[in-house]
């Protein structure tokens, strides 16, 4: 049988070249890496190859795999010093590059899982032009820069790329960036590799020394991308798959599995909201006691995905009152995509560099910016996520995939840090269990518990239309509720596609994104 082939991503550029490596007959993954590639110099506030990323992988009729290619503190860190210096960690600059980047390692490993006859010069050659002409700047973008001018236009590699005479971005500036076109090329020519073991491992590490960061060349030297098997439960609709430690992917899983069993008692709207926020909070109460770098655990996550936890969790939830909500967040920044290529393999993928633009940290000779994934550190040696030598920090992100029981695959996702296991059970439950539209289960109003994108509240918060519809009533079942504008990026941008048994796909952006999704043709022939 042949798949409809589609790709889905929040910058339309990105969805192209990724439509385009499909549409010349690669593989999944190829797909996935060049969109990687290009949302990276299209979004360069929310990703970076100087960050991280998660794969799910799905060929036809065979079981799941994950890649973990999230970098770990540089095993040769200071912890002492850095509480010497602060009680938190740095929020800028070299310092606060603390942890390696491993998203280029996920590129490798998913070539190798699920790799096709394309050469790399093919899968880069997007985003290598994109990076050398320029890419044209967008809302999103100016957004990130005038939120981060405070924190980081004291950076002068940054200012000098991200910011325009010091100021801020506008819509319609035109941004280049030769560097990173240079490291991309490269990285085409030498091998993915060579980003942690050759020459450009030599330079990036030079770069970060002299930015003041604790990351040396033992650290590109030893990382490796990890393939793994990913988190499961089975609901009323199928199996679902996502991401173990160190990511939240337990979260995503376990809200979808609760609420599958209170799904009965919602009649309407309002209970849906409700009872998935409260579902939400017994997931994240779990997470934020396990997760932590794998080698850390107290028990493997699947063992808190059993039927006895679940049904504590249930139990734990009224229809009728909100649980009260004191609850300390993570932000974040990231990319979510999904390919489904004319094989029938199916990727589910994330990257990030956690907060707007990561560290700031900008190295002149590679155009890369480095992720400030340690901020999901503490310094609290007590605290099961400490900052130590070695040690992966908790990940927000989660790409999530299921296998439902009339035979349709979907993989779905968003950016957003906290808000990503609720959008993901927010746009499954619209469109399994209240038969919605995909498309429609995406763009309508969302709501967010918690905080993101650096945001400190912990409330409840609502699109505008959502809050004047059932705003009051939620108020009244004791939920700490307020108002956000129509369409906000702070709800997220989601994505998803589904593949039925006939080789058929269906595939959605989310408008509060610059994304697009895109179907192929479909040849039974």
């Amino acid at each position: 049988m042949t798949y409809q082939t589609s790709f889905t991503a929040p910058h339309h550029k990105a969805a192209a070249a990724g439509q385009a490596i499909l549409d010349a007959g690669g593989t999944a993954s190829e797909a996935m890496v060049a969109a990687a590639a290009m949302v990276s110099v299209q979004y360069p506030h929310m990703n970076s190859i100087g960050g991280d990323g998660f794969w799910l992988i799905s060929k036809a009729g065979q079981q799941p795999v994950a890649i973990d290619a999230c970098g770990a503190a540089s095993v040769n860190i200071d912890v002492e010093s850095y509480r010497q210096q602060a009680d938190e960690l740095p929020e800028s600059g070299g310092s606060a590059a603390l942890t390696m980047a491993g998203t280029i390692s996920g590129w490798q490993a998913a070539l190798e899982i699920n790799g096709g006859s394309l050469p790399l010069s093919k899968l880069l050659q997007p985003a290598i032009d994109a990076a050398q002409q320029g890419i044209e700047v967008t809302q999103s973008l100016v957004d990130a820069s005038e939120k981060t001018l405070n924190r980081l236009q004291q950076l002068e590699a940054f200012s000098a790329v991200y910011l325009k005479q010091g100021k801020p971005l506008k819509v319609g500036d035109i941004i280049t960036n030769q560097p990173l076109a240079d490291t991309f090329t490269q990285l085409a020519e030498a091998g993915l590799d060579d980003f942690y073991r050759g020459q450009l491992a030599e330079q990036i590490a030079a770069e970060l020394a002299l930015a003041g960061s604790p990351i040396t060349l033992a650290d590109f030297n030893q990382h490796q991308a990890k393939v793994t098997t990913p988190l499961s439960v089975e609901i009323s609709k199928g199996q679902l798959y996502n991401l173990d430690a160190p990511t939240q992917g337990l979260a995503s899983l376990l809200i979808l599995a609760i609420y599958d069993r209170l799904a009965d008692q919602v009649n309407t709207e309002v209970e849906h909201i409700h009872l998935l926020v409260e579902a939400t909070k017994q997931a994240f109460i779990i997470r934020d006691q396990q997760v932590t770098d794998p080698t850390c655990l107290e028990q493997p996550l699947q063992e808190w995905l059993k039927d006895s936890v679940i049904e504590q969790c249930v139990n734990n939830i009224s229809l009728e009152k909100a649980l009260p909500w004191p609850h300390m967040a993570k932000p974040g920044d990231t990319v979510w995509m999904g390919a489904c290529d004319q094989y029938g393999t199916m990727v589910s993928f994330i990257q990030s560099i956690y907060w707007e633009f990561g560290s700031g940290v900008v190295l002149p000779s590679s155009g890369i910016t480095w992720n400030i994934r340690g901020k999901s550190f503490t310094l609290d040696a007590d605290h099961h996520n400490v900052l130590a030598p070695g040690k992966k920090p908790f990940h927000t992100l989660n790409p999530a995939y299921a296998e439902l029981n009339d035979g349709r695959r979907m993989v779905y996702g968003t950016m957003g840090g906290e808000g990503q296991p609720q959008t993901q059970a927010c746009l499954f439950s619209r469109y399994l269990y209240q038969g919605a539209s995909l498309s429609s289960s995406v763009s309508k109003p969302r709501w967010l518990l918690g905080r993101t994108w650096g945001d400190s509240t912990n409330n409840l918060r609502l699109e505008n239309q959502l809050y004047k519809q059932y705003g009051a009533t939620l108020k009244d079942l004791g939920h700490d509720v307020t108002a956000v504008a129509d369409n906000n990026e702070l709800m997220g941008h989601a994505g998803a596609i589904m593949l039925n048994k006939h080789g058929n796909a269906l595939a959605t952006s989310d408008p509060r994104s610059d994304g697009q999704s895109l179907l192929g043709e479909k040849n039974d022939n």
